[in-house]
């Protein structure tokens, strides 16, 4: 069909003229309401983009002489930052002459692993620079919220 008849039949029925493949040969065309195309598709990509969570690398900071309250206090912030979905970074660092005692360091990202492991996952090995430790702990199989966050995106697949 030419393309001045696609034109004049698209005008007749009160729609647009929409290349569907212009880089077909011949071209691949449709009749349809081009506005309300746009709408749906900036419709698709929200709710796509509502589905899709990004993360958040939260950081905790720690001493290797910290009181074991402060460090359940600690812990439970960085519960709440799990269940949210959020990585969490936790940081210890040496001051002065603790760096001779790196093992108290060790000890302390240990019992605060241990603290959230119903809720959380190591994700990489604890690493030491200079005078910190680092250890990124990521939402675990025990986060509620995260199985909440995956079971409404399959019933909204559905």
């Amino acid at each position: 069909m030419s393309l001045h008849d696609a034109l004049q039949m698209a005008g007749e029925r009160g729609l647009d003229l929409v290349a569907v493949s212009p880089t077909e040969v011949p071209p691949v065309c449709r009749f349809l309401d081009y506005g309300k195309y746009k709408y749906e598709q900036s419709k698709k990509e929200q709710k796509v983009k509502k589905s899709q969570r990004s993360t958040v690398l939260k950081e905790i900071r720690l001493r290797p002489k910290i009181d074991t309250h402060d460090l359940q206090a600690k812990a439970n912030q960085a519960r709440k930052f799990l269940q949210e979905g959020n990585k969490v970074r936790v940081v210890l660092r040496f001051r002065g002459r603790e760096i001779i005692y790196p093992e108290m360091g060790w000890k302390v990202l240990r019992k605060f692993a241990e603290e959230l492991e119903d809720v959380a996952a190591i994700s990489g090995q604890p690493a030491s620079e200079r005078r910190t430790i680092f250890m990124t702990l990521s939402p675990g199989p025990g986060n509620k919220k995260a199985k909440e966050v995956k079971v409404n995106a399959k019933v909204e697949n559905t």
